[in-house]
C-alpha cells in the first residue's frame, strides 16, 4: 500500500489515497501505523475517499483506532495532497467532506506549491447537549470541573469534534500525561474529550497545549485552536472580526471568529514529509 506522511504545524498523519488504494481494517492499520517504534509513526491514519457532494472526502483515524470526525491540521493536508495528486484537478478552491460536514478551503499555491491552506471550519457547536457535555443551559461558559486534583473551569465548545476549553496562568509545566485522561473520561464528557490548557499571553494571541482524545498530546491540533479561539472570545480575553494567533508546540495558526457569517476560519501550513510503500 502507498501511503504519505504529512504534518500541519506537527500534527502528523498517515495518508492514503481511497481513490486507488482499499483499505479493509482502518482502525487496526491506524493502530499499527501510528506506533512510533514498529510503524511508520503518527498521530493517526486519514483515507482520501471520493466523494458523491464535493471533491473528496476525508476519512479520520486516532491513533487508537478510533474514528475522528474532523481534524483542523489533517483537512489542510488532505487538501494539498489532493492538489499535488491532481485528485479535483488544481483547484485552489474545492470542498471536502468530512463526519463533520461539508468544508470549503482555499489554497495559496506559489509556483506549484502549497504553502498553506485557509479553512473555513463554519459554526462552532455551543449548545452543551450538541457538543456533547453534561450542563444545562444554552452553552458551556466558564464551568467548574474537578479532574487530577485540579479545581478549574472549562469553556465547552465543538467543531465537529469536542473540546473543553481551561485558561490558565501557566501551561508549560503542566503533566498533561498524568492530568490529560482524567479530563479526556470525565463523566461530564459521554463521548470523551480533547481539553486545551490556554494561557492568553493578549488579546490577540494565545498558547496552548492539548491533549487529543484517543491520540494523548499532541504537537497541534487545528479543531483545538479553532475552540480554543472562540471559548477566548466568550469569555471576554479576545474579540470577534479579528485575527488570533494560537501558539501550539508544532507552530501557529491564524483563528478568526467572522462575526458576519458566525463561522470559524483556520489558517496554517501543510508540509509533506514523506512517502512510502507498507505492507497493509
Amino acid at each position: 500500500m502507498k501511503f504519505t506522511k504529512m504534518q500541519g504545524i506537527g500534527n502528523d498523519y498517515v495518508y492514503v489515497n481511497g481513490f486507488t488504494e482499499h483499505i479493509a481494517d482502518p482502525s487496526s492499520l491506524a493502530i499499527r501505523l501510528s506506533d512510533r517504534h514498529f510503524g511508520i509513526g503518527s498521530d493517526g491514519l486519514i483515507i482520501i475517499q471520493p466523494s458523491s457532494s464535493a471533491d473528496c472526502r476525508m476519512e479520520m483515524y486516532n491513533q487508537d483506532g478510533s474514528r475522528g470526525s474532523m481534524c483542523g491540521n489533517g483537512i489542510r493536508c488532505v487538501a494539498k495532497y489532493a492538489y499535488d495528486h491532481n485528485l479535483a484537478g488544481k483547484k485552489t478552491e474545492m470542498t471536502i467532506e468530512t463526519d463533520a460536514g461539508l468544508k470549503t478551503v482555499s489554497l495559496d499555491v506559489r509556483e506549484g506549491c502549497v504553502r498553506s491552506v485557509l479553512v473555513d471550519m463554519g459554526e462552532p457547536i455551543l449548545a452543551p447537549s450538541r457538543i456533547p457535555v453534561k450542563a444545562g443551559g444554552s452553552s458551556a461558559v466558564n464551568i467548574p470541573i474537578q479532574a487530577a486534583g485540579m479545581d478549574v473551569r472549562f469553556t465547552g465548545v465543538s467543531m465537529g469534534n469536542p473540546h473543553a476549553v481551561i485558561f490558565l496562568p501557566d501551561v508549560d509545566a503542566l503533566d498533561l500525561a498524568a492530568i490529560g485522561p482524567a479530563f479526556e473520561h470525565h463523566p461530564f464528557f459521554p463521548d470523551r474529550v480533547n481539553t486545551e490548557f490556554i494561557r492568553i499571553l493578549d488579546d490577540h494571541t494565545l498558547k496552548m497545549r492539548v491533549w487529543e482524545r484517543g491520540s494523548g498530546e499532541t504537537l497541534a491540533c487545528g479543531t483545538g485552536a479553532c475552540a480554543s479561539a472562540v471559548a477566548a472570545i466568550l469569555c471576554g480575553y479576545a474579540s470577534k472580526n479579528e485575527d488570533i494567533t494560537v501558539k501550539l508546540l508544532g507552530g501557529d495558526l491564524t483563528i478568526r471568529w467572522d462575526e458576519k457569517t458566525g463561522h470559524i476560519f483556520m489558517a496554517g501550513p501543510a508540509v509533506t514529509v514523506f512517502e512510502g510503500e507498507v505492507d497493509a
